[in-house]
């Protein structure tokens, strides 16, 4: 069990399985993210963060079809077995045919948060160090919605690279897509 100090009092907050997670999520209101056995629920987005989004969704998707890929955006749970965690990125692609379950992605090739102030700090170390653990996954990015920056982690072998781009265009090599930030920012 686990333990809160919140006013001075001791808090039980316990612990629940995946399997509890997700029929509970199944019927929540909110969306809550899930990282070992704790439950996290998620703030809405900005306007702008939606706006991105959607530009950046409806570029990759004709592409991303055509390969034989599927993506999502926001309300479909990316499965980090290692982190034993539960997460709703912003943008999920996956090219597993096997990869069927109606509710979660299991082996994504690409992953996309777009970042915020109260978002930042954990799409930029928990989140990202638990995607990179994710067999599957070939770029993870990060995309700034206060200024033009996109920040592409992607795997070489059993290394990660890193490049920001800030002008011109953002190429997602795990997908074969090129989008120039204009479309992303339009």
């Amino acid at each position: 069990m686990r333990y809160t100090h919140r006013m001075q009092t001791a808090v039980l907050k316990p612990w629940i399985s995946p399997d509890e997670y997700l029929t509970f999520e199944r019927t929540a209101d909110v969306r809550h993210e899930y990282v070992n056995g704790e439950v996290y629920a998620m703030v809405g987005t900005s306007r702008r963060h939606n706006v991105i989004m959607q530009n950046l969704s409806a570029v990759l998707r004709p592409s991303i079809r055509r390969r034989g890929c599927e993506s999502y955006t926001e309300s479909v749970k990316v499965r980090v077995e290692a982190a034993n965690a539960f997460y709703y990125p912003d943008l999920v692609v996956t090219c597993d045919s096997k990869d069927d379950d109606p509710y979660v992605v299991h082996a994504p090739s690409l992953i996309v948060e777009v970042l915020s102030e109260s978002t930042e700090a954990i799409d930029r170390r928990e989140k990202r160090a638990h995607y990179q653990m994710i067999p599957s996954l070939c770029e993870f990015v990060l995309i700034a919605q206060d200024e033009r920056r996109v920040e592409i982690y992607r795997r070489d072998g059993q290394e990660w690279t890193h490049a920001t781009i800030t002008e011109g265009d953002a190429t997602f090599e795990s997908v074969g897509v090129t989008v120039t930030l204009d479309d992303i920012y339009a």
